[in-house]
């Protein structure tokens, strides 16, 4: 039922934002629009040249990385692997691997901020337009979601300690927290996408 809950859920989630890309869409057509009308510069094309797109895809490539080491942990708990080899990340355990994870998924979350903190000292906040205001709030929603997924790992790294057994509920949960990480690592790359490559 966790397993299916998750699942349910993740497809709400995927309609909240379906309707962020949409909104995103429909703002940045709007704009050009009436770019086109005025024959002024769209707002789109003077922004995205403030992103950095060099660093965004190395921390894609973190949260990518993640997604991986997310699921080696997700098959070392169907297998009951609790712990294992530090050294082999072939002979993770649930442990070992949701430690990278959430060390990588933290990584994430530091260079979005990190981001931020480059745009704000450059004049960029969510109020300054349309087109800050699209990238701030989309990706901040999906910055919130990391960080939701993190507090989770959270969750599951401290169950394992705290039991003395490795349980079927355990390897539920285990998978289900996969569900919800890798939904997160896909929206991001459709995001990354559409914010840095579809100018």
């Amino acid at each position: 039922m966790v397993a299916v809950g998750t699942i349910v859920w993740l497809a709400s989630e995927l309609m909240f934002f379906a309707a962020l890309f949409a909104a995103y869409f429909w703002v940045r057509n709007v704009n050009n629009e009436r770019a086109a009308a005025t024959g002024e510069p769209s707002l789109w094309a003077e922004s995205t040249q403030h992103l950095d797109i060099t660093f965004a895809s190395i921390n894609t490539a973190i949260l990518v990385l993640s997604s991986v080491t997310c699921q080696l942990g997700a098959n070392a708990a169907e297998r009951g692997r609790v712990s294992g080899s530090w050294l082999n990340p072939l002979k993770w355990g649930l442990r070992e691997a949701y430690i990278i994870t959430f060390i990588l998924g933290a990584a994430f979350v530091s260079g979005q901020i990190w981001e931020y903190f480059t745009l704000f000292s450059e004049g960029f906040t969510i109020s300054t337009d349309a087109y800050w205001s699209a990238f701030f709030l989309a990706t901040g929603f999906h910055g919130i979601h990391v960080a939701g997924g993190l507090v989770a790992f959270l969750l599951i790294l401290t169950r394992t300690y705290m039991s003395r057994t490795h349980t079927h509920e355990q390897t539920v949960a285990a998978h289900a927290v996969s569900y919800y990480w890798h939904f997160v690592d896909v929206i991001w790359i459709v995001l990354f996408g559409v914010i840095y490559f579809l100018q």
